[in-house]
């Protein structure tokens, strides 16, 4: 059965959201004379590709990663398109694929995912996630750095999800998964006090 991975790399020059811990790399041991492996350290912050935030990043006293139920990052989902559609998606441009949806929804902005970083990319109007709220979706993705404009300060998106309990998926690389229902296999870490955690994202066909 195929699998469409829909994580971006996790490297050195990774797009890094202004004033998050880029990736970085150190070897604390290599394979020669005297030893048998290679180990290393990583140094990067939660929210750098593919990622799941969790309620505590953007509610004080909420749950952190490791806490969250796992369900709503594993089921039926529909990728959704709504490319170059401006900076807000608005409930209008998925309204052509809102019959019947399931409890996870992934969206599609941009015709490539970005290789820098950039301010200008679509996120999600606060109206919207409270609307795929009232049609029963547990789980939001998206293909850009973030639900919320980079400059806000507010983060309403981010708010509406704190208020309907959903979870979010960030980051996401969609180039080449056309409109549809998947299988969506996105599980975050067990990271006990994290605002967030890395995901390796990867859609397949349903049976």
């Amino acid at each position: 059965m195929r699998l469409w991975d829909i994580s971006p790399v996790v490297a050195a020059g990774t797009p890094c959201f202004p004033g998050d811990t880029a990736y970085s790399q150190r070897w604390h041991a290599e394979i020669g004379p005297g030893c048998a492996v290679n180990v290393s350290a990583i140094t990067m912050s939660p929210h750098l590709g593919a990622h799941a935030d969790a309620p505590l990043h953007y509610g004080a006293g909420a749950a952190a990663i490791g806490s969250v139920d796992l369900t709503p990052f594993l089921g039926p989902c529909r990728v959704i398109h709504a490319i170059d559609r401006g900076a807000l998606i608005t409930a209008d441009h998925l309204a052509h694929a809102a019959a019947g949806l399931p409890a996870r929804v992934l969206v599609r902005t941009c015709r490539h995912a970005p290789t820098a970083w950039s301010s200008t990319f679509s996120a999600f109007a606060p109206s919207t996630i409270a609307w795929l709220a009232g049609r029963g979706v547990r789980l939001v993705g998206i293909d850009s750095a973030s639900v919320d404009p980079a400059e806000s300060k507010t983060l309403d998106s981010h708010q509406q999800l704190l208020a309907h309990d959903m979870r979010v998926l960030e980051n996401l690389v969609l180039d080449e998964v056309d409109e549809g229902d998947y299988e969506l296999i996105a599980l975050p870490l067990k990271l006990a006090t994290a605002d967030a955690s890395p995901v390796r994202a990867v859609l397949r066909r349903l049976p």
